[in-house]
């Protein structure tokens, strides 16, 4: 009875000591993904920045500027790339939307992001796109991977259209949460006018005939969960300017907008709760799965070469019973 106990116990060991790098290695690529029809928004507020009138052509200090992100999920576009591409592909549809103090449009920028639902490595398709411009994006954006390194990455910057190394700046506590900071610098850097522009009659070609360029600069901050690699909270140090030409009446440069951009706060308390929520499923797949499986692997191990000792063990010898005494003839 012993030996079929350790038997079984011995298969169950087996199981789950096979279940633990089962999880970790394949299942875990298959299940933690983006979903591709995900959507999501965040609101950021520069409070006290500097504005460009587009009416007098003079930066003015105003009370908020707002940028309203939006990424939306374009399923049947991920199902039609996933095709070629042989690999589970997220489509994100975003939009950069900046309003002044009176709920004015002041720029919109769309892009189209295309990228690897795990490892979140870009995925080169048609249609990858910056305000309408073709790109070819390296580095991430937006996310970071699933168990973020300790590490430096490369980050791809949608107003310049470049990448450049975004840097691990040690470790730190937010919201009770333990986070990496990255920062970015961007130096100043000649870009693209806005294909939209705040004011009827102006475009982008018809500043370009005046003379007058656009140059940007920024400091980009983010403090990302390292299990889930999602920021939980990120600000910018964002400088803009228009340089030379006749638009700006003889004057070397005016600033078209400048101010530190930072989540509002009902957007933090929100994304915080919702990656608490997922680390927890990582941590499923990555961790608490994985050692529970492996420890009770080795429990039952222990277990049935215990009762497998036991039924190898000599038994004693069973107690002899006195004679009984013969009788005695007479």
């Amino acid at each position: 009875m012993r030996r079929k106990a350790s038997l079984v116990l011995l298969a169950c060991a087996v199981f789950f000591a096979a279940l633990a790098p089962l999880m970790r290695w394949y299942a875990f690529p298959r299940l933690a993904r983006i979903p591709p029809n995900q959507y999501q928004d965040m609101v950021l507020e520069a409070k006290g920045a500097t504005l460009l009138d587009y009416g007098t052509m003079r930066a003015r200090k105003v009370s908020k500027v707002t940028i309203v992100q939006t990424l939306k999920g374009d399923v049947a576009a991920a199902k039609k790339i996933e095709r070629t591409a042989g690999r589970p592909v997220v489509v994100w549809d975003g939009l950069s939307y900046v309003q002044g103090p009176d709920g004015k449009m002041v720029s919109k920028v769309p892009e189209r992001y295309i990228f690897d639902a795990h490892s979140q490595d870009p995925v080169h398709a048609t249609g990858e796109t910056v305000d309408g411009d073709p790109v070819t994006r390296q580095g991430i954006e937006f996310k970071w991977p699933f168990l973020t390194q300790k590490r430096d990455y490369e980050y791809f910057d949608a107003q310049t259209r470049t990448t450049s190394p975004i840097h691990y700046e040690g470790t730190r506590t937010f919201r009770g949460l333990k986070v990496y900071y990255f920062e970015q610098t961007i130096p100043w850097t000649k870009v693209a006018m806005p294909k939209t522009m705040p004011v009827q009659g102006i475009t982008p070609e018809s500043v370009a005939k005046t003379g007058t360029t656009r140059w940007y600069s920024t400091v980009r901050r983010f403090w990302v969960e390292p299990v889930t690699g999602a920021p939980v909270y990120g600000e910018e140090l964002h400088r803009e300017e228009l340089r030379g030409g006749t638009l700006l009446g003889g004057r070397a440069r005016v600033t078209a907008f400048a101010g530190d951009v930072k989540m509002r706060e009902d957007y933090i308390e929100h994304t915080v709760a919702l990656v608490k929520h997922n680390r927890t499923l990582v941590l499923t797949l990555t961790s608490y799965v994985p050692w529970g499986s492996l420890s009770t692997g080795i429990l039952l191990l222990a277990l049935s070469l215990y009762l497998e000792a036991r039924a190898r063990r000599p038994r004693d010898p069973a107690p002899t019973e006195p004679a009984e005494p013969e009788p005695v003839s007479a």
